[in-house]
């Protein structure tokens, strides 16, 4: 079977069907797919919180100007990535990719010196640069997960980045939100976009070939 069905299937979900709740297991598939996404160096450098309360959907919906999706939806998902590059940081990941490989605790240490040489001279706002670029692989493979089991979703950027923060408590965590993705299930003829068609650039515009 080809992931292109599901990817016909899928849509922008404008309005979810606020009786339909997501299982707790598919919820569970969902952050693992974005987990299991790859990321530069594998450093990982982003976290999934996942929003199921009701009052704090309701309190992010204005700071997302209004977008009634987000208080509607059955879990709102938050891709919230590291502020900045540390010797902490990725230390801790390649602890644990040495652990799970089996391999002597030094295995990798000129390779995370020459990380460490990289990132730790960049400014905080060149780290976050790259590590919210990392989440928009986990957000993609969340949403091709979502996909596959007939979950729908919709990705977000518009929102209050320093508001969400806030009310979240992120900067405490070394984090900075980056997107959202509303995950439920479309409201039956009530999603003006649902028939629509997929609108998208024709193959001979969008693919350039090189011979």
């Amino acid at each position: 079977m080809s992931l292109l069905n599901d990817f016909q299937w899928r849509y922008a979900t404008k309005k979810f069907d606020i009786s339909k709740k997501v299982e707790q297991s598919l919820v569970d598939s969902i952050v693992e797919a974005a987990r299991l996404a790859p990321t530069s160096s594998g450093l990982q450098p982003f976290k999934v919180i996942v929003i199921s309360n009701q009052e704090l959907k309701d309190k992010i919906m204005p700071i997302a100007f209004g977008q009634t999706i987000v208080s509607e939806c059955s879990h709102l998902l938050v891709f919230a990535a590291w502020n900045r590059y540390t010797e902490e940081r990725i230390d801790h990941i390649y602890s644990i990719t040495t652990q799970e490989r089996n391999q002597p605790a030094d295995r990798y240490q000129r390779y995370t010196d020459m990380l460490k040489d990289t990132y730790l001279k960049q400014t905080e706002a060149e780290n976050f640069g790259h590590t919210a670029r990392q989440s928009y692989i986990g957000l993609s493979f969340a949403m091709a997960e979502a996909a596959v089991l007939k979950v729908d979703s919709t990705p977000m950027e518009g929102f209050d980045n320093a508001q969400l923060d806030a009310l979240l408590e992120l900067e405490a965590k070394g984090l900075k939100s980056v997107l959202m993705l509303p995950i439920g299930y479309r409201e039956e003829n009530g999603d003006w976009l649902e028939k629509m068609n997929k609108a998208r650039h024709p193959k001979e515009e969008f693919v350039l070939e090189i011979k």
